[in-house]
């Protein structure tokens, strides 16, 4: 049977995974993504951020992507194949090259004892991208988009190259199989300010030439809001706020987007922070929680909110999974109302 074309780049529907902590003889799960939702378009090439504090289950989410965690349950397509299906063969000969990784501390990517040169040509031959002869002009050429040259980098070793440096060719060892998303986590948090945003343009610029989408995996919000096309934002495995960033970053519906927004300082003497942010606190048993995992810390919690589970309801552009936006709960002229921002604290709460 002759598989279909696919408009879907990927697929993520209600993908889960558990894991179980032991305590004695018993074990306790919990869900590190909980029904995850969303999905990227071949034909739209983009960054799509992924954000939350630690802990909320970004990271394992790129994982499964990578096909480096099995999910527990759930839909993981990439170009339409189950990614969970493929054989370990069929992911060395078509998906690895597919979709590359760059994690988040680019020194660790690469041995200290081993070139820097050594991985762009390991890369080359094993993915057969070009012929030996050709291997120096197509990794040169592959090294200017992000700014470097083989010159520059030929013989050295990890440490002789600064972290900007050593991301950039992390970002080039990716694009040398010309893959069609690159799955990035954390990649910039451990560089300074300035180098954060050459890499983040740096990316910006590979879709306009190389028409490869992104999946940023970051806790920060400033990055994202630069940099993303659309964002999705995490806590404790669920996506609470998801759409286009200018919308959900630059007006946040969700209280904990509302929460994540106000931890940023501003650059600005005339604002201080008025509210207590509280995301420093680390509350094991929202993994566990019946009801709404946000609500032991909602200030807008309602008793529904710590019985039920919220729904993920479409409103003002963007999908959110709170009671806040459920017309049946709140009724719709208060959502109408908190969409404005203008819904009390007193009706939010019930």
């Amino acid at each position: 049977m002759q598989q279909q074309p696919n408009s879907e780049l990927l697929r993520v529907e209600n993908l889960t995974k558990v894991f179980h902590i032991r305590h004695g003889f018993s074990s306790r799960g919990f869900r590190a993504v909980d029904d995850a939702t969303f999905t990227l378009e071949a034909t739209e090439p983009q960054i799509f951020t992924i954000a939350g504090e630690s802990g909320s289950g970004k990271t394992t989410l790129a994982r499964m992507v990578l096909g480096m965690e099995q999910p527990t349950s759930g839909v993981l397509q990439y170009k339409g194949r189950n990614i969970a299906q493929l054989s370990l063969r069929e992911k060395r000969a078509w998906f690895f090259k597919e979709v590359q990784p760059v994690f988040q501390d680019p020194f660790a990517a690469f041995s200290p004892l081993k070139r820097i040169d050594h991985y762009l040509y390991e890369t080359v031959h094993n993915y057969k991208m070009a012929k030996r002869a050709d291997a120096d002009a197509y990794i040169n050429e592959t090294l200017t988009q992000v700014g470097l040259t083989l010159a520059e980098i030929r013989g050295r070793y990890p440490n002789e190259l600064s972290g900007g440096q050593a991301q950039r060719v992390a970002v080039a060892r990716a694009l040398l199989t010309r893959p069609s998303l690159i799955v990035a986590d954390e990649p910039v948090s451990m560089l300074d300010a300035s180098l954060r945003m050459s890499i983040v343009n740096m990316f910006r610029e590979l879709i306009e030439r190389q028409h490869v989408s992104i999946l940023y995996i970051t806790h920060d919000l400033a990055t994202a809001y630069y940099s993303a096309d659309r964002i999705a934002v995490m806590l404790r495995g669920w996506i609470v706020e998801m759409g286009p960033v200018e919308q959900v970053l630059g007006n946040p519906l969700h209280p904990y987007t509302q929460n994540l927004k106000e931890s940023i300082p501003q650059a600005d003497p005339d604002r201080v922070w008025s509210d207590q942010v509280d995301l420093a606190i680390l509350d094991t048993d929202e993994y566990t929680r019946a009801g709404c995992k946000y609500a032991g810390r909602c200030p807008y919690a309602m008793d529904i909110c710590r019985n039920q589970v919220p729904g993920s309801y479409q409103v003002a552009g963007r999908t959110v999974k709170c009671f806040l936006y459920d017309e049946q709960t709140v009724g719709a002229e208060n959502v109408a109302l908190r969409v404005a921002g203008d819904m009390p604290q007193a009706v939010a709460a019930g």
